[in-house]
């Protein structure tokens, strides 16, 4: 038995190591260059390291050189086998209204091991909130809104069903 819980307690230890010496930038910067080949880029204002995150702040994203989107604050949190990332206020160009709304308040995407084929999304703006998923597999997305008649911009997007209004698309 002392064997086992010396064993639990070094994977502890080599896990917790792992997490906070793991080189955030440098993966950040390795997703940058991803993003590249797909012809997205990513300019950000300042990138600050924390124990289990990264924050990325005044981030505008670019699609083949055209600005889609300017976000205020990307947080990016690990444990490994759970990840989040949080976008606080992000305006998107005014081009795409009526494909989806200009601002949102926030997004949260959230991935964990134990539903390894989903993201968790969740957002909120003055369209009022949605939530929804996101299957990595078949790499398609469906969010469902709440009754607010705030998101008429873009209501011809949203299909209804008897759960309510909802967008759904493949990547």
């Amino acid at each position: 038995m002392q064997v086992v819980k010396n064993i639990l307690i070094m994977l502890i230890i080599g896990w917790l190591a792992l997490l906070l010496f793991m080189p955030k930038q440098e993966l950040y910067y390795k997703l940058e260059s991803e993003l590249e080949t797909q012809e997205v880029k990513i300019n950000e204002g300042s990138i600050e390291e924390g124990l289990f995150s990264l924050t990325i702040r005044e981030a505008d994203v670019y699609a083949k050189g055209i600005k889609l989107a300017t976000a205020n604050k990307i947080d990016i949190f690990s444990l490994l086998f759970y990840t989040k990332i949080e976008v606080d206020f992000l305006e998107i160009d005014a081009s795409l209204k009526t494909m989806a709304p200009t601002t949102i308040d926030s997004i949260v995407a959230t991935h964990a091991v134990w539903n390894p084929l989903g993201i968790d999304i969740e957002t909120e703006g003055p369209f009022g909130s949605a939530v929804g998923t996101m299957d990595v597999v078949d790499n398609y997305i469906r969010l469902d809104f709440n009754a607010s008649q705030a998101n008429a911009p873009f209501k011809d997007k949203l299909n209804e069903d008897e759960e309510g209004w909802y967008y759904e698309t493949s990547l």
